[in-house]
């Protein structure tokens, strides 16, 4: 089961890195439009290939698809890898362990990101209160997790 802490810990870092990477892409593309393409397409590709080999993709019903609310729908915007970890994940090591995960991986990210200016975001050096902050984001995680 220790794998499935791990899967969370990279949909966090996942989380954080593909902020930067999608606002790359929208900049260097000449119209943005295409660059929210290409993010749906991968996302769905994910969702999709993943379905494919695990045998556990079925498309809803007439009822059920017209009983969900219109804003159901646009969940995929916030990334394939995302969904699959809350849909693989959450429900295995509960919710206060994946969202501490998801979190905190996502935090301690940043921290990285920012102090090196890396995928598009503007430097930001990692102070020692950041870094003692991102150290008491594990330390917490660990205590939920574990106990």
């Amino acid at each position: 089961m220790w794998y499935l802490y791990g899967f969370a810990l990279l949909a966090g870092v996942a989380n954080a890195v593909q902020a930067g990477q999608n606002g790359t892409l929208s900049k260097g593309l000449a119209e943005s439009l295409v660059a929210g393409l290409v993010v749906a397409a991968g996302t769905a590709s994910c969702i999709l290939a993943v379905g494919l080999i695990s045998g556990r993709l079925a498309w809803p019903t007439a009822a059920q698809a017209l009983g969900m609310p219109w804003w159901a729908w646009f969940g995929g915007v916030l990334g394939g890898g995302i969904i699959l970890a809350q849909f693989v994940v959450a429900r295995q090591i509960g919710a206060a362990p994946f969202l501490g995960l998801l979190v905190t991986a996502g935090v301690a990210t940043s921290i990285v990101l920012d102090n090196f200016g890396w995928v598009g975001f503007e430097r930001h050096p990692a102070s020692l209160w950041r870094i003692l902050g991102g150290v008491l984001m594990i330390a917490g995680v660990a205590l939920v997790a574990l106990f």
